[in-house]
């Protein structure tokens, strides 16, 4: 056989390892990088759950404060618990609880939980909001990454809740709307018939003026009229 003909042949043996580690490289490369689109993928998983649950809190919250206020000119209590009324006009005051259920559960629906019953719903004093700690309920899942078989996407989202309705300077600040108080013999139910009746209350919220008179609750604002909601980066 001739020279040159060996000599191909034995070149071409000692090549046919290296396009193996060549090939092997580049599978390894692409099974690396679909790990890593497996690990963004949960990890947006986790954010959309925490984004959602966080927003659930609050807009649960907004919901328990505008049934308080609403209640409260309803019942009178406007009149004769001023301060608490005031609080829960300005975003305060409202249990917590009921919110943090609301998060968990539309953490549920989104394949996350809360991480712990202290930390994954925390619910701040002012301005209220709720920083809520998330971890999806399917790991990563088995990849040429090690520990990518246990490992679980985590995030967190905090929604803030923005009161916005101021009461007018006349209102506020006083015992009723006439700075007198509760002296029509309201008894704590906001009216009396041998008495006079309570005046409306009058609020601006974001420019738009709201008489809140409680003989006509047709005209009451909504919800997303008293306080807004948004998340908080």
């Amino acid at each position: 056989m001739p020279a040159h003909i060996k000599r191909r042949r034995r070149d071409a043996g000692q090549a046919f390892p290296l396009y193996i580690v060549a090939v092997g490289g580049l599978l390894f490369l692409a099974l690396a990088f679909f790990a890593v689109g497996q690990a963004a993928a949960t990890r947006n998983g986790a954010q959309t759950a925490a984004d959602a649950a966080a927003l659930a809190a609050g807009q649960k919250y907004r919901d328990l404060l505008t049934k308080g206020v609403l209640d409260g000119l309803r019942d009178g209590s406007y009149l004769t618990n001023r301060a608490v009324w005031k609080d829960l006009l300005n975003g305060r005051g409202a249990p917590s609880p009921a919110a943090c259920a609301s998060a968990s559960w539309f953490a549920e629906r989104n394949g996350a939980d809360l991480l712990g019953s202290a930390s994954g719903c925390t619910p701040d004093s002012w301005p209220t909001s709720f920083a809520v700690r998330v971890s999806t309920q399917k790991s990563v899942g088995n990849s040429v990454i090690p520990m990518t078989r246990s490992a679980h996407g985590k995030a967190e989202a905090k929604s803030v809740i923005e009161p916005r309705c101021t009461l007018d300077p006349a209102e506020d600040d006083t015992g009723g709307p006439d700075g007198k108080g509760d002296e029509g013999g309201t008894g704590g139910k906001g009216k009396d018939k041998d008495g006079p009746r309570p005046a409306p209350v009058e609020l601006t919220c974001d420019g738009k003026r709201w008489t809140l008179d409680p003989d006509n609750r047709q005209q009451l604002p909504d919800a997303a009229d008293l306080f807004a909601v948004r998340l908080a980066h």
